[in-house]
Formats: structure tokens, sequence, C-alpha cells
């Protein structure tokens, strides 16, 4: 059941507000923000439209990297500025940086906002919250720092201290909260086969998006075996995903003339790690995406349904989510009652929580894909629906449809990374009512499939 919030602390029209309504509210808050901010004259060096400036700064915040205007040419350092504070607020969420501040000034935590800190990170009880925010903040800006740090080392030399020390924080926190922004137009594809350019963008986006609590799980117990069922199917998921995904792109784009096919082995490597880690929601490309095999776009859109971590700073159904329906699914062919992973039974409680969220994601998607037919007719069918799919999953890759997008389509795109970010069910607990005393039903039997 989903607990309200009720004090008189709020204003009148934020009383009786549950976390998910004041989850959607901040983002919503922090994103009108941003796109007065980028609107600004200082924030530009050409003019952009008030539409232009929302969806940079909604993909901002909900750390998608789709963009209609170059970062790197078309904002100012000012603007770009702008752009991080939006993606780190984005990916470590709001009321990180709010409880961070309290504890900054001694202020104690009450229990309605660590009800918010719980649905704002996907916790499943409050209790450790405040040391896992503090953790997750040291740990946070460790890791950008060591990445910065490592990149600076890189590219000072090409580009001199000034942008290369710039260029490689940008890029660190844009890597780190899985947002895929790059001050080059073309993304990291002129470091294709460069080993510290991939390793650091790649370790920063998959540690960030595997989620904080495991993070702190990992950090707590040390040892696989000691682990929660939650961290050792992420960590167990990932590398495996991960893997396959990297050989079969290897193989669909090993002859491809516009990717992988005029490459040496080793950037071929490369290339096929990088692809295969980035769409489930980094946005970094290495490679041109329009470019692709259409059997390897297949697999980028499932890769980016299926997103990251869940409570980490990637979006998509989450990982876990998929793997739940996937053992529940074997489960159910094996005629057992229940699904059992590392000798851990799923609650169906569990099962249905997953399967809701796949049953409203898809429906989502299809509706922001059946609009976007209705408004970019001239739009081939396959990049349309790239562009859904990496909306919905705030991931930020295209296929260069993202610029030609008309009005209402940024609209759409704008509306769909608000939901990947946020989440279907928080949305859909913003305008859900309060739950009723619970009444059993006598059951009955549905004929399926």
């Amino acid at each position: 059941m989903v607990q309200r919030l009720k004090t008189t602390s709020f204003k009148p029209w934020m009383i009786d507000m549950s976390p998910p309504q004041f989850l959607a509210l901040t983002f919503a808050l922090v994103i009108v923000a941003g796109t007065f901010l980028l609107k600004t004259p200082a924030a530009a060096t050409v003019h952009i439209s008030w539409i232009d400036a929302l969806f940079t700064a909604a993909s901002a915040t909900t750390v998608t990297g789709l963009v209609v205007v170059d970062t790197g040419t078309v904002f100012t350092v000012f603007g770009q500025v702008v752009i991080l504070v939006l993606i780190q607020i984005g990916g470590l969420g709001l009321m990180t940086f709010a409880v961070l501040i309290f504890l900054l000034f001694g202020k104690r935590i009450g229990l309605k906002q660590r009800l918010l800190i719980q649905e704002a990170l996907n916790a499943t009880s409050i209790g450790g919250l405040i040391r896992l925010i503090r953790l997750l903040a040291l740990f946070s800006l460790t890791v950008e720092t060591v990445a910065a740090v490592i990149l600076a080392l890189r590219w000072v030399p090409d580009y001199g201290w000034q942008f290369g020390l710039y260029t490689s924080v940008f890029h660190s926190i844009s890597a780190f909260n899985n947002a895929g922004f790059s001050l080059w137009e073309d993304g990291l594809t002129r470091y294709v086969g460069d080993p510290a350019v991939n390793i650091i963008i790649t370790f920063s986006f998959i540690i960030g998006g595997i989620g904080f609590t495991v993070i702190a799980d990992v950090l707590h117990k040390r040892q696989f075996k000691t682990l929660s069922l939650h961290s050792k199917m992420m960590i167990v998921g990932t590398l495996v995903v991960n893997s396959f995904v990297m050989l079969v792109f290897f193989f669909l784009e090993f002859s491809n003339p516009a990717t992988l096919g005029p490459l040496p082995l080793d950037e071929k490597i490369w290339a096929s790690y990088f692809q295969a880690v980035t769409p489930r929601t980094a946005g970094f490309n290495s490679i041109d995406i329009g470019s692709m095999r259409t059997d390897s776009l297949m697999m980028t859109l499932l890769l980016m349904f299926i997103g990251a971590g869940s409570g980490s700073t990637g979006s998509g159904i989450k990982l876990t989510t998929f793997l739940i329906m996937i053992v529940a699914c074997i489960a159910f062919l094996k005629g057992e009652e229940e699904p059992v992973v590392f000798g851990r039974a799923i609650r169906h409680l569990i099962i249905l929580r997953a399967l809701s969220i796949i049953v409203m994601s898809s429906t989502f998607i299809f509706i922001c894909v059946f609009v976007l037919v209705i408004t970019e007719r001239s739009a081939p069918f396959i990049m349309i629906l790239f562009e859904a799919f990496s909306a919905f999953g705030t991931v930020g890759l295209s296929m260069g449809l993202t610029p030609e997008l008309s009005a209402v389509g940024k609209q759409i795109i704008i509306i769909m990374m608000f939901i990947g970010r946020v989440g279907p069910l928080t949305l859909a607990f913003t305008i859900a009512k309060p739950k009723k005393p619970s009444v059993r039903y006598p059951t009955d039997d549905i004929f399926t499939g």
C-alpha cells in the first residue's frame, strides 16, 4: 500500500501527497527550472526555442541523453554546467541532495522524509536509508573523481589543460549517471578503439547502473555467497547479458562496412563490447547507430527495454524484473509452484509487480509509437520504434530522428523520458486511490493460452 504524507509543513496544494506523487512533482519542477535556465541568453550561443530548452532539460534531468541541438556547440559553458547539474540531480535524485543538505546542517530526518527516500531509491524498507544515502554520495563522488582524473590523463595531452580537464569532468559525471551526454556531436566514435576511454566510460556507467543497494551490499558483505538475492541476480545477470550480447553483436556487425567492417580486429572487439553494454540506459555510442543492421537494432531495442538495475541511475523495466519473469516462466513450464533462484523462492507478489511493470511499460511504448507514427509520417518505422524505446529506457541512443522531430513529437518523447525515469508504477501510484480494506472473493478459472 502506498503511504501518504499528511503534514502541515507543506503548502495546501501539497497536503496529503503520497511519496510517488511527491517524487514525480520534484522531477517535474527540476525540469521546469532547468528549462528557464537553459533559455537564458547566457546558456546558449544561438537562439533556441522553448521546446528545445524543455527537451534538453528533460533529457538531462531524466538522464536520457537524447539531444535536439548539439550540446558542445549550441550551449555555452554556463549552459553545459546547468546540464551537468541537472544530470547529477536526476541521476542521484533530488531527495538524495535534500537529505545531504539536511545532514550538513544537522537537521533530523523524519519518517515522512524517509518514506520519500524509500520511494526515490526503490528500497524495500526505511531501515538504514540515511547510511545508504551517505554511502551513495561518497561512492558517487569517488567514482566520478577517479574517472575524471584518468580521462584527464588521456585527454589533457590532446586538448590542453582547460578543455581536457573540463571535458573529463563532464564525461565522467555523464557516464556515472548513465546520461549519455557528450561534448562531441559524434559521441565517442573517435575513440572506438581507445582502451582507456572504453574502460573508464563503461566502468562508470555499469557501476552507476547496477544499483546503489547492490553497491552498498557488496561493500558491506564483500562475499558473493552472503549477498542478498537481488544483488546476486544483478551481478550474475549483468555479466551474462553483457557477455552474450557482446558476442552476438560482434558476429552480426563483423562485416558491416558502415560499423565494424573497416575496423581492425582489436577495435572490432572494443566496439562490440561498448555497444553491448551501452544500450542498457548509458546512451554513449562509439559507432554510427543509424548504420547498424536491423537484427542488431532489434537486439538493442530489447536491451533498452530491459534497462539497468533497480535503485540506480538508469531506467527501463530493470534487469531483475526481466529475470524474474524468465525464471517464473521456466518454473511454470517445469510444473513448479514458485520460482527458486540461488536457493531462495520468489514471492508471488514480486512476480505480479514485475508483470505489472512489463505490461504498463509495453502499453506506454505502444501509445508513444502510435502517436509518433501519426506525427512523424515521413520517418521510417524502425527509427520511430527506436526513438520510443530509447526515450522510455532513458538511453539516449538515436538513429538520427531526434533533431528532426516535430513539436508534437518532441513533447511525446519528453513525456516518455519522464515516465521512464520516474517509473511506470510510480506514475500510476500518483493517480491511484488509497487502498481500501481488502476483501476476499471466491476464485474461478479462466481459460488462457
